[in-house]
C-alpha cells in the first residue's frame, strides 16, 4: 500500500501543506482533494521535500492546481522539492512553470 501523509499549517499568512510519501496514481486523488481545497481560498505552499516519488498523475495535479490557483487570484509555491521530484519536474520541462522556492522567506 502506498502512503501519503499531508499535514496542514499556516506560515507567513499562507497555507503550508507538508507532503510526505508517494504521489502516484493510487494517492493522487487524496493529493488533489487536499491541494484543491487549499488553493481555492489561500496562497499555498507545497513542501515537497519529503516526497519520495512524483508520477505523471501527481505532476498533472500540480499543473492543474497551479493554473487554477492563479484563476482564483492566489499563488501556489513549491518548497524544497526532493531530488526525485525535481528530476521529474525537470524531465517534463515544467520546472520553469512553477514558483519553486527554498525558503518561505523568498516569498
Amino acid at each position: 500500500m502506498e502512503n501519503l501523509i499531508i499535514n496542514e499549517s499556516h506560515v507567513s499568512g499562507r497555507l503550508l501543506l507538508t507532503i510526505e510519501g508517494t504521489v502516484n496514481l493510487y494517492t493522487s486523488g487524496d493529493f488533489e482533494k487536499k491541494v484543491y481545497s487549499a488553493i481555492k481560498d489561500h496562497d499555498t505552499i507545497l513542501d515537497l521535500s519529503k516526497v519520495t516519488t512524483l508520477s505523471s498523475s501527481g505532476i498533472g495535479v500540480l499543473m492543474s492546481a497551479h493554473n487554477d490557483s492563479e484563476d482564483n487570484g492566489h499563488k501556489m509555491y513549491i518548497l524544497n522539492p526532493a531530488k526525485d521530484v525535481k528530476m521529474a519536474l525537470d524531465s517534463t520541462g515544467f520546472s520553469d512553470v512553477f514558483n519553486i522556492i527554498h525558503s518561505v522567506n523568498e516569498i
